[in-house]
């Protein structure tokens, strides 16, 4: 167990290690024992972070062949589905090179845009440079001149994988042996900003260039039953829609368009491009602005300031048959730091909604973009 600790919203947090970290450390051990003839229950791995971990070696097996090994994931405090998961290890001699590969349970690419090339195993970058490192040490070590070939399992990975965007993202068959520091961070705001630049980089290489956004479940169902479209071109960007706008720029994209509930979007009319309540509310303050700019009183200003969702607010601004009104200078406002985010070839636009009342409102390029995606669909027989 990794005893470091990181403090986050006043919590004392265990650090883990990745499901790459745990694949090169069975390969350094099997390289070892394959090499050597003796059993390794314990190896040292310096991760790409600088953190020297101590890994216990478990499921040892060697026919004088190929040695086999194990080392269980151990995720800290992080929610991860890959949490208790065994990574095995099989490695064996070949003539020349340091080979890579994935069995059971490691997904395989069949989309493009994403670390590896279609039709690897789906072990990416870091992971391999680690993995190949490794055995040079090895084979250095024990004066071999020969070449050596690991095969990554996870005898749980199919199931595992169902629990996450694999699918979506193209990689079949298991999950993915992932790291780039070798340490995970609970709570961290990176494995979540890795995703969603892994999903714009396959729509991208994949030639789509306008992609629909939401920010979670609510957005991608009112998507599909209210906009009609397709949940095949959107990307889900949780709380980052600043740091999404940028991947879209990075990417050269042509549009993104913004589908999510008031109570996120209503944070773009203060310049809020991160939405998680940690970073900052102004929920109910920018509201009460849009009313004031739309010629609404100062009483109809407070009673927004005094409500605790922004339904409640919707609800109250409608009573007052004012809704329409601060609802178009909320666009306005939206529109604006859309436009000031983005670079002048990405065209940003925004639909509004609450599940009470429907669409809200909508930036004035909001349509022609439905209208893109629409015909795109027609054109592919998605529709």
């Amino acid at each position: 167990m990794m005893e470091r600790y990181v403090y986050k919203e006043r919590k004392k947090l265990r650090l883990g290690y990745t499901t790459g970290a745990c694949a090169a450390a069975a390969v350094k051990a099997a390289a070892q024992m394959l090499l050597t003839g003796k059993i390794v229950e314990q190896v040292e791995l310096a991760t790409p972070a600088g953190t020297l971990l101590r890994l216990r070696i478990e499921q040892i097996r060697a026919d004088g062949e190929r040695v086999r090994c194990a080392v269980r994931k151990d995720a800290g405090d992080d929610h991860d589905v890959t949490d208790g998961a065994y990574i095995h290890a099989c490695v064996e001699k070949i003539p020349s090179g340091m080979e890579i590969d994935g069995g059971e349970g490691v997904g395989r690419v069949t989309r493009p845009g994403l670390d590896q090339p279609v039709g690897s195993a789906a072990i990416n970058s870091v992971p391999r440079r680690m993995m190949a490192e490794v055995m040079r040490e090895a084979a250095d070590g024990c004066g071999y001149e020969g070449g050596l070939r690991a095969v990554i399992s996870v005898p749980a990975g199919e199931e595992i994988a169902a629990r996450t965007l694999n699918g979506k993202l193209g990689i079949v068959g298991g999950i993915s042996i992932l790291g780039t520091s070798g340490i995970v961070e609970p709570m961290s705001e990176q494995a979540l900003l890795d995703t969603i630049r892994a999903e714009i980089s396959m729509h991208s290489a994949e030639g789509e260039r306008d992609l629909v956004v939401t920010p979670g479940n609510y957005g991608e169902t009112f998507v599909e039953q209210h906009l009609g479209l397709d949940l095949a071109h959107t990307v889900k960007c949780g709380n980052f829609i600043g740091s999404t706008i940028d991947m879209a720029c990075e990417f050269r994209l042509r549009s993104l368009l913004f589908v999510g509930h008031l109570g996120k979007l209503v944070k773009l009319g203060s310049g809020i491009m991160n939405t998680h309540s940690s970073y900052a509310d102004g929920r109910m303050e920018t509201l009460a602005a849009c009313v004031l700019l739309a010629g609404g009183d100062a009483k109809l200003a407070r009673s927004i300031l005094f409500c605790n969702t922004t339904d409640e607010a919707a609800a109250c601004l409608r009573e007052a048959s004012f809704l329409e009104a601060a609802m178009a200078q909320l666009m306005t406002r939206i529109h604006a730091a859309l436009r000031q985010r983005a670079d002048a070839g990405l065209s940003v636009e925004a639909v509004v909604f609450s599940n009470r009342y429907g669409i809200l409102g909508m930036t004035e390029g909001a349509e022609a973009l439905i209208g893109i995606h629409r015909s795109e669909e027609e054109k592919t027989g998605n529709t």
